[in-house]
Parts: structure tokens; sequence; C-alpha cells
């Protein structure tokens, strides 16, 4: 327990490990893992991707970090949610743009939600079952699924997992992030080992990392860089900020964010390692 500025005793993060997890939390998902291989792809000119990632880190410090650190601090600052944080600041006239980034994280949650529950069946299945081995099993495999009430099912048992966990309170956040977290990463972990030791060709990693400073030219690149940052760090959405009204006094907000930042996009990096070295050609 901590002392909020209103002198009322609230919940807090036990640890800054424990708050750092927790936003990754909710930070690492589709866009880490799916999205940044597949735009930085697509970004990528004849020589190779290098150059976008140089704009990518280039706007995780010019706009992801600084937006978590006025997170954070607006976060503890207030100890509010997004609405009450916006009144507390700058007045009751401005409640309504706290209510609208509110609105925003819960329309996120609408699809996020179904996607959960697709992990959470496809988790179940890879226990039980074999994984496909070409595309059209995988594909059979998928249409049986969703022509099944099973993404009705499992969407409710994400939904009630989360709210239970939200209903208990922040250390119970705290606590299942500590354990999920940590398995994502070794998840990934064994699966960039696996990549990096498969035989076959370099040359998808060698692209990834070779720039082609032409593109740089592009303002589309630039755009998709920013946009990218913006979507798998979940800076700006408010999450950040209602974390941080959990966050002790005695946690450093720029070094918690630098390593939020930095955490969420070296998991981006490894993702697209990753899906390089084993899709592509001659892999």
């Amino acid at each position: 327990m901590s002392v909020s500025n209103d002198g009322i005793k609230k919940e807090s993060f036990t640890t800054r490990w424990g708050l750092i997890v927790s936003v990754l939390g909710i930070a690492i998902g589709t866009g880490n893992i799916w999205r940044f291989p597949r735009i930085a792809a697509n970004n990528g000119g004849e020589d190779g991707a290098g150059a976008f990632l140089i704009a990518w880190l280039t706007f995780l410090l010019l706009w992801s970090i600084p937006l978590i650190i006025a997170e954070y601090a607006i976060g503890r600052s207030t100890s509010k949610g997004t609405i009450g944080s916006f009144v507390k600041l700058i007045g009751d006239r401005f409640a309504w743009m706290g209510g609208f980034v509110g609105f925003v994280a819960m329309a996120i949650m609408f699809y996020y939600s179904v996607v959960t529950g697709w992990c959470i069946y496809y988790f179940g299945s890879t226990l039980f079952f074999p994984l496909p081995d070409n595309n059209l099993a995988a594909l059979a495999h998928w249409d049986a699924f969703q022509s099944s009430w099973l993404p009705i099912v499992f969407h409710g048992v994400a939904m009630i997992c989360a709210g239970f966990i939200i209903l208990i309170g922040v250390k119970a956040i705290e606590r299942v992030n500590k354990i999920l977290i940590p398995m994502l990463l070794l998840i990934l972990l064994v699966s960039f080992i696996r990549a990096i030791t498969l035989p076959g060709s370099w040359d998808g990693i060698q692209y990834l990392f070779t720039p082609d400073w032409s593109t740089l030219r592009n303002p589309n690149v630039w755009l998709e860089a920013l946009t990218q940052n913006a979507w798998d760090t979940g800076a700006g959405w408010g999450l950040i900020l209602t974390y941080g009204a959990y966050m002790r006094k005695t946690d450093n907000i720029t070094l918690t964010a630098i390593q939020t930042g930095f955490g969420n996009n070296l998991i981006s990096l490894v993702s697209a390692i990753i899906i390089f070295r084993t899709r592509w050609p001659g892999s």
C-alpha cells in the first residue's frame, strides 16, 4: 500500500520489475510479433530493411519514450485514471478528453480479447494435437475452428480470466505478469535459438539489418516507423497512465520509461529475426 496525493491509501506495484512486466504485458502482442516483421519487410529496399530500423528507433526515442515518461508522471502525480487525470491537471471541461482516451482503449479491447481467445485455443490445441505441417492443413484447422462455437467460448474464457484478475486488483495483475511475461520471453528465446541454429541461408537476417539509404527519402517509411512505435509500445493509449497511478514514489520515472520502451522494441526485433530467419526463401 502507498498513500496518494489526496492522502488516501491505495494499492501499488511492489517492485519496479513488477510494474515493467505488467506494462509489457499490455504492450507486447500482435503489434510486436505479427505486425513488426511484416512492416519491416514491406518498407525495406532492394538492399535491405536496415534503414527502416533506424527510422523505427528514431521514433522510439522521439515519440514513444517521451509519451511513456509523460504517462508515468501524470499517473503517479494524480493517482487517477484517464478521466480523473485530465480533470485534475486541466479542469473539468476537459474530462471528455480523458473519456475519449479510455474509450479508445476499451474499443481496442473489443477485438483484442477475441484474438486472445484464439491464442488460448491454439495453445490448448498444441498440447493435445500435432501442429499442421502444411498450409492446407493449417487452413482446414482454422476453418473448422471459425465455423464452430469455439471462438465465442474462448472469447468468454479470455474475458472472464481478465475480469477476475482485474477484480482482485493490482497485486494480482503484478503476480500474473511476473509469471506470464517470463514464460513469453522463454518461448521467444527458445524460438530465437532454434531459428539461428537451423541449417540454411542467413540472407533473411542480413536483409533485415542491411540499410538501403534510399528508402529514407520515402515519407511513407517514416510514417510507418512512427505508426509502428505508436502501435506496439501502447504509448498514448492511457494504459501506462493508469498503471502509473499505482507506481511507487521511489521508482525513477525516466529510467522505468526507457526500460519499458527498449524492452518492448527488443521483443519486436527478436520476433523479426525469428521470422526473417525461418521464412526467408532458401532458409
